[in-house]
């Protein structure tokens, strides 16, 4: 299954319809940024750890934080949320930006899909069914269509491949989010400690590293549900970071008839379920990016 993707996900911008209005506003907001007046001093890089000079260690009681939260997860039949996801792209004096997206998720298992999405660009909606998935844009009133496979972790796969949408909280709603990160390869996993400030609640912290990527997660002590997730890709030579909050959970409450569908999308103009091909002005250059993660499973 697709894991830990957060650089992919950067590039990809969320949906393949919308990567084009995405990449227009990345080139308005490069225009827009300031030249600095003054010349400061570089500090000295601080000295971080080789990660080859780490020892692998999986302490019990981070795994077990992982186990326990991937359980509560999976035996959900319902679930809903909202995320606020912050990903980082170089600007042209260097720092880092920070781009913002927040999605409602609602998901009805083992077949069903809805996730309603807000960005620093334009809106996007995806809806999967379990016979087909549809990715619609309202504002320019576009939509695309394919057939579906019968499992949300199979769909995610598929709207993947296909089109290139991948939503950067897909770990938390596969069949198994434990076994996902064991296939992927859990190198080290420690317990950090807790925190009264994420979430509004007490929350375990934990750091682990799977598939060249670090993670560091918040986890409700009492509900076991995450709140936050923190993730830099090892073989990133910025170390640009990705943020996902998770709020507003509600598990196992009834899902409305309707949601995992939208009767907007009858009167929208078709295009092609498939990546897109992004239109820069000329002259212009994308944003140079770091490398995805491996291909999905």
């Amino acid at each position: 299954m697709i894991r830990d993707r957060f650089i992919a996900w950067s590039r990809l911008c969320l949906t393949g319809l919308l990567a084009a209005a995405l990449v227009a506003v990345f080139l308005k907001g490069q225009g827009a940024q300031p030249t600095p007046q003054t010349t400061r001093r570089k500090p000295a890089p601080a000295a971080n750890p080789n990660p080859r000079d780490v020892i692998p260690t999986l302490e019990p009681k981070a795994t077990d934080l992982l186990k326990e939260t991937s359980s509560r997860l999976a035996a959900a039949r319902t679930m809903s949320f909202t995320t606020v996801v912050m990903y980082e792209s170089p600007s042209r004096l260097g720092p880092p930006l920070a781009y913002m997206t927040t999605s409602d998720v609602t998901l009805q298992r083992p077949d069903k899909l809805r996730v309603i999405t807000k960005a620093d660009g334009p809106h996007s909606e995806f809806y999967y069914n379990g016979k087909t998935m549809t990715a619609f844009s309202p504002v320019e009133n576009l939509v695309a269509i394919a057939s579906a496979p019968p499992t949300i972790d199979a769909a995610l796969k598929a709207a993947y491949d296909e089109a290139a949408i991948y939503f950067p909280f897909t770990d938390l709603v596969v069949a198994d989010p434990y076994k996902d990160i064991n296939e992927d390869g859990l190198d080290n996993a420690f317990y950090v400690g807790q925190s009264q400030v994420v979430g509004g609640t007490t929350t375990n912290i934990i750091g682990y590293t799977t598939a060249g990527t670090f993670i560091q997660m918040w986890i409700g002590a009492e509900d076991k549900l995450p709140r936050m997730m923190r993730a830099v890709y090892n073989q990133d030579p910025s170390e640009l970071r990705h943020q996902l909050e998770i709020s507003n959970w509600q598990i196992d409450v009834p899902v409305a008839e309707g949601t995992f569908a939208t009767a907007q999308a009858a009167s929208a103009k078709p295009i092609p379920f498939a990546a897109p091909e992004p239109m820069v002005p000329p002259g212009s250059k994308l944003p140079s990016q770091s490398p995805p993660s491996r291909p999905a499973k």
